[in-house]
Formats: structure tokens, sequence, C-alpha cells
């Protein structure tokens, strides 16, 4: 079931790549994210109380805080980031280079939190940043 919610979530932020790249064309990008980001903490916040999760956030302990707080605030930097990208550049070439960071969470999670890589797990992200990088520096058509 993880695939599915998986190729969804990438089909989602394709568009949202197509349609934030029309955003971007006459804002500064810092404007659309924080215009991006209000609606996202109230989809957020709506979905857990539909949910009747909302009594959860009183049981954090305060070292998931600690986690939590710093993946938000690295989430801000990364979409400010991607989004200046998407300012300059074409959407499927910032787009692409993105990806990259599926290199960057295999080492995170080989290094930090133990995982176990195969060699197609390798193979597979070596022909991902190949391809990434491939996108990127491609020429542009004239």
């Amino acid at each position: 079931m993880w695939v599915v919610f998986s190729l969804v979530a990438a089909l989602l932020a394709a568009v949202v790549v197509t349609l934030s790249k029309v955003g971007v064309k006459n804002l500064e990008s810092s404007v659309v994210f924080a215009v991006q980001s209000v609606l996202i903490v109230a989809v957020a916040w709506g979905v857990v109380a539909w949910q009747g999760h909302l009594k959860q956030v009183g049981e954090i302990d305060r070292r998931t805080w600690v986690f939590l707080i710093a993946a938000g605030v690295l989430t801000c930097a990364s979409s400010l980031f991607s989004f200046q990208a998407l300012k300059l550049g074409q959407a499927s070439r910032t787009s692409s280079f993105d990806k990259i960071s599926l290199v960057f969470s295999i080492l995170l999670a080989v290094f930090f939190l133990k995982e176990k890589v195969t060699w197609q797990v390798i193979l597979g992200a070596a022909l991902m940043a190949g391809g990434a990088l491939l996108i990127a520096f491609t020429r542009e058509a004239k």
C-alpha cells in the first residue's frame, strides 16, 4: 500500500512544481512559499482534527519535539531554496535536480538510522542521480 501513497505523492509533487512555477513568475519566491505554507498549515491541522488526533499533540515528548522542530525548520529552508531555484530555472530541470535528495536520504539512513542497503538500492540511487544530473545540465533546446 505504501507504493500507492508514494506514487500519488510523486504525482501531486509534480503538479505542485508546475503550479508553483506559474506562481513564482511575477512574485518573490519567499512570498509564494509563505502563501503555500499558510494553506499547508490549515489543511494539515484540519486533517488532524478531522481524524480525531488532536489529543496526540499533548502526548509528544520533549525529544520528539526537538526532532519535529528541527525537521520543520529544515523543511522551510529546503522549500525556500527550491522555490528560488524554480524562479530562476526551468521546472523540469530544477525538479529533477532536487531529486538528488534521494541519494542524501539513503546516506543519512545508512549512517544515522543504521538501515541496510542492497546493491539494487545503490544502483538505483546512482541511476537516479545520474538521470537528475543529465537533465539538470542538459543544454536548453532552442
